[in-house]
């Protein structure tokens, strides 16, 4: 129950779904927690529910300002941050002829600059963290199979979420170069049942859209919220301590196929 023990965590797209459940994950491997969502009120009502070793506020990830905010946030409530969890994203499902320039940047504005965004803003303050603790930092974010495996008619999200894995490469590089002490991983989930789920399963029905999604993964299931949140656990402990610049494919065999 320690393995983030001494570590605070800052954990964007977090009032629901996969944030949520990393939130709460971490919070009960010891880690303090900063949950931030654009939704602000269930953003709050998660932090309530982990208790005294969370906070929350309002945060659009596309919002340079609102990054620093957040990020000042995390000092003056719990005094530095070693875990950054770049989380927040939407989906959008277009063939490059359908998709509009609107949707294209939006995509890219929350599923990748938010990443360029919180990465360079949240570095200074993690080194300066990591230096004064001696308690190793860590950058986790949450790309998608999607960026590893495209499909025709997701053309701006299997862009975002490629841009998402190689930025972690080099955001990896960077940090082992400066010697700061921070690793910088990227989680590749395949479907997982959350909220972004919800176009398919309204439509299908719930029970036929997810049994039609996990017909498509070799182990025969769509994932469960826990299971990035364990390999978040993992990524933001000192177990992954040599574990840098790396891909995680939590996919159901998906990427072997």
């Amino acid at each position: 129950m320690d393995r983030l023990s001494g570590k605070i965590a800052l954990i964007t797209g977090a009032a629901q779904g996969l944030g949520a459940a990393m939130a709460a994950r971490f919070a009960s491997e010891g880690a303090r927690v900063v949950l931030t969502d654009i939704n602000a009120a269930g953003a709050a009502e998660q932090a309530a529910q982990i208790g005294p070793n969370a906070r929350s506020i309002g945060h659009d990830v596309t919002d340079t300002d609102q990054w620093e905010a957040a990020i000042a946030f995390a000092e003056a409530e719990f005094g530095g941050l070693h875990i950054l969890v770049n989380n927040a994203g939407i989906s959008a499902g277009s063939t490059v002829e359908a998709t509009s320039f609107e949707d294209w940047r939006r995509v890219h504005a929350i599923d990748l600059d938010s990443v360029f965004f919180g990465s360079k803003l949240a570095l200074p303050l993690m080194a300066r963290t990591v230096k004064e603790t001696g308690v190793r930092g860590s950058i986790v974010n949450i790309s998608s199979i999607a960026g590893v495996i495209a499909g025709h008619n997701s053309a701006a999200y299997n862009s975002a979420k490629a841009g998402v894995r190689h930025l972690t490469k080099s955001v990896a590089l960077h940090c082992a170069k400066q010697r700061y002490g921070i690793t910088c991983n990227s989680i590749h989930p395949v479907f997982i049942d959350t909220p972004i789920l919800d176009g398919i399963t309204s439509r299908l029905g719930r029970e036929e859209g997810l049994a039609k999604l996990g017909r498509q993964i070799p182990l025969g299931a769509v994932g469960e919220p826990d299971d990035i949140a364990w390999a978040a656990v993992y990524l933001a402990s000192d177990e992954a301590k040599m574990v840098t610049g790396h891909g995680l494919y939590v996919d159901g065999g998906i990427s072997a196929m």
